[in-house]
C-alpha cells in the first residue's frame, strides 16, 4: 500500500473530509505515514508578519488552522508529521510532492462549478494534472 501519503490541508471542511479518507488509506498498512502539508500563501505570509509579534506566534496560528485535521490523525493512531511550505498552493504542493516522492496525494475539493474553476482555477485540479503520483480529490 502507500507508505508516504501527502495530505494537503488548509483548515477547511474539505481538508477535514480529505483527512478522513487519508486516514482510511493509511490505516490499511502499519508503515504508512501521513504528511500534512499546509501552504502559507505569499499574501497571507506578508499579512501574518505584519500582525504577529513573533515567528512563534505565526507558527502557532498556522498550527491552529490545521488543528482539527491533526487531531483526527492523532486519534487514529496513524503516524504523521506536519510541513509548512511558502508560496502559491498548487505549484508548491506539486513541487514538494514530486521532490519528496510522495506515493499518494490526498486533497479536498472546494466544489467549484465549471465557470468558477475556469476563471479562478482549482488547486486540486492543478495538483491532479501535475503531480507524479496517484492523487485523490475528496469532495
Amino acid at each position: 500500500m502507500y507508505k508516504h501519503i501527502l495530505l494537503a490541508a488548509d483548515g477547511s471542511e474539505n481538508a477535514v473530509r480529505a483527512a478522513k479518507e487519508a486516514i482510511k488509506i493509511a490505516a490499511c498498512h502499519e508503515d504508512s505515514m501521513i504528511e500534512i502539508v499546509y501552504v502559507v500563501d505569499f499574501d497571507q505570509s506578508k499579512s501574518d508578519v505584519l500582525h504577529s509579534s513573533s515567528s512563534e506566534a505565526r507558527n502557532l496560528e498556522r498550527r491552529k488552522k490545521i488543528a482539527r485535521v491533526e487531531q483526527l490523525i492523532k486519534e487514529s493512531n496513524v503516524s504523521y508529521k506536519v510541513t509548512f511550505l511558502h508560496g502559491t498552493p498548487g505549484p508548491e504542493i506539486v513541487k514538494y510532492a514530486n521532490e519528496q516522492q510522495a506515493e499518494l496525494v490526498v486533497i479536498g475539493s472546494r466544489g467549484l462549478n465549471s465557470l468558477q474553476e475556469m476563471v479562478l482555477g482549482s488547486v486540486s485540479h492543478k495538483v491532479m494534472k501535475r503531480v507524479n503520483c496517484p492523487a485523490l480529490i475528496v469532495k
